[in-house]
């Protein structure tokens, strides 16, 4: 049984996007609008938590899946991704390979001598 089938859903305010959540040892607010959880895992890690899931489950019925992406970073979204590595990524060469001129090696007194 997963966590989220074990969950009961309220809106408390009547204005469809406040909800407390009912949990077997705690009770969750889930504000939809702010895209917050009382238990603070979407501040942290930025992915939905189960409240916030139950919440859209319970407001959308079967089509809850596609919502979670409406409240997702967009970090997480497909064209954000696909941007972020539209372009070349270059390599760092080996540091046996580094070119560092003579000037900044007087500035960096802790490198390493084989430089």
């Amino acid at each position: 049984m997963i966590e989220g089938d074990s969950l009961y859903t309220k809106n408390v305010t009547w204005d469809d996007n406040q909800f407390t959540v009912f949990g077997a040892s705690a009770t969750f607010s889930v504000n939809l609008l702010e895209n917050s959880c009382s238990c603070r895992e979407y501040d942290l890690i930025k992915i939905l938590c189960v409240h916030t899931k139950d919440v859209l489950r319970s407001k959308h019925g079967n089509e809850y899946g596609m919502r979670i992406y409406e409240h997702s970073p967009p970090f997480y979204k497909v064209e954000v991704f696909i941007l972020a590595y539209l372009e070349s990524i270059n390599v760092v060469p080996l540091e046996s390979k580094w070119c560092i001129p003579h000037k900044l090696l007087n500035m960096l007194p802790l490198l390493d001598s084989k430089l």
